[in-house]
């Protein structure tokens, strides 16, 4: 399948390379639901700094677990599984600092982007390529998700599984969830959601609390589903009788590909989008909302950086220049797919380009 776009990867102890100068710069975006799903890695230097220090356990704390008990076996949590769990339960604090330091809002773009688009995540997620291919192409032909777009997202989200079981990036989230739950009030409906959720899977048998680590907003395995996900989006892809995002990757990969197609509208044999040149006057055309067709942008002068042809000429895309006097792209519904996975512009163009090197196309 040809894509009209290009590629990119980065593991925080390999080389950097350069795509664009430090001058290019974005301000930062405003906080917003997904953004609080990303992936580990996004999280690693947080988490790294912010540590795992649980204070013991306040009276406060043990009197709202005592509230929110009601709340849990109203949605089916027995008592005996909400006293295992919750009982003396520790809740990590460390989490209200992770929670106003994410780097897809912080990093200048063309810095976040570098960093996650590296010489070791493009040939890790190579080999990842060679070494699931099978897995990958009926991933692909059950869901219409190219691959290397989920190689992309996996690689962003834990290494492509090198950090699943690192203590150094993941915690228990249980006690995170907690937390957020009990001390976060901008989005405590959401964290209280999010805590039954981890509460039912416990319930059910599908995990226990000790195995479900993940980042600080309880984000968890390969391609790091939050609880709500696991639940609602997993699928039993390896046919062993459970849905699991931790293990082999065949469960997580599918389940992610369900979500795109599902919740974002992903689009089979269309790509997400490409780099394109812009003349000076074309700048003004960049409004990130009109959406034209490829063919429509080439009659108004907007054609593809690498000079070839639009593959697809009359699918839909918009034109976006990220920051101003950088590159320039059309992007599609496949793009904004990938954004519903986690709404930062930043995290979604870097997770297209990693594929797209991955895939073995070149920098911007």
């Amino acid at each position: 399948m040809r894509h009209d776009c290009l590629r990119g990867p980065g593991h925080y102890n390999a080389a950097m390379p350069r795509i664009l100068p430090p001058q290019f710069s974005l301000p930062a975006p405003r906080l917003s639901r997904r953004s609080l799903i990303a992936g580990a890695l996004g999280f690693a230097a947080n988490i790294a700094l912010g540590g795992a220090a649980w204070p013991a356990q306040t009276p406060g704390f043990a009197r709202w677990v005592e509230g929110f008990r009601a709340r849990a076996i109203n949605r089916g949590i027995s008592e005996q599984t909400y006293n295992r769990v919750m009982h003396a339960l520790t809740p990590d604090s460390s989490v209200y600092a992770a929670v106003r330091s994410q780097p897809e809002f912080t990093e200048q773009t063309w810095q976040y982007i570098n960093r996650r688009c590296s010489e070791w995540r493009v040939n890790t997620g190579k080999a990842r390529a060679k070494e699931y291919a099978s897995l990958l192409a009926r991933v692909e032909k059950d869901y219409g998700v190219d691959r290397f777009t989920l190689l992309g997202l996996w690689g962003m989200e834990s290494s492509f599984g090198d950090v699943v079981t690192n203590s150094k990036y993941m915690r228990p989230v249980i006690p995170a969830l907690a937390a957020l739950a009990w001390g976060e009030p901008r989005r405590r409906k959401y964290w209280e959601a999010e805590l039954l959720n981890a509460l039912t899977i416990v319930e059910r048998g599908w995990g226990q609390p000790a195995d479900m680590i993940g980042s600080w907003a309880g984000a968890m395995g390969h391609t790091q589903w939050m609880p709500e996900v696991w639940l609602r989006m997993g699928v039993d892809y390896d046919r062993d009788g459970r849905i699991s995002p931790f293990g082999k990757p065949d469960d997580s990969l599918a389940g992610t590909a369900r979500y795109l197609l599902e919740r974002g509208k992903w689009r089979r044999g269309e790509a997400w989008g490409c780099e394109v040149k812009l003349t000076a006057g074309h700048a003004r055309l960049a409004d990130n909302r009109s959406m034209r067709t490829y063919a429509k942008w080439q009659e108004l002068g907007v054609k593809r950086a690498d000079g070839a042809e639009f593959a697809r000429p009359n699918d839909p895309v918009k034109l976006w220049l990220p920051v101003a006097g950088g590159p320039a792209f059309l992007v599609g519904q496949n793009f904004r797919a990938v954004y519903s996975y986690n709404p930062s512009t930043n995290y979604s163009l870097a997770l297209v380009h990693l594929g797209d090197l991955v895939r073995g196309d070149p920098p911007f």
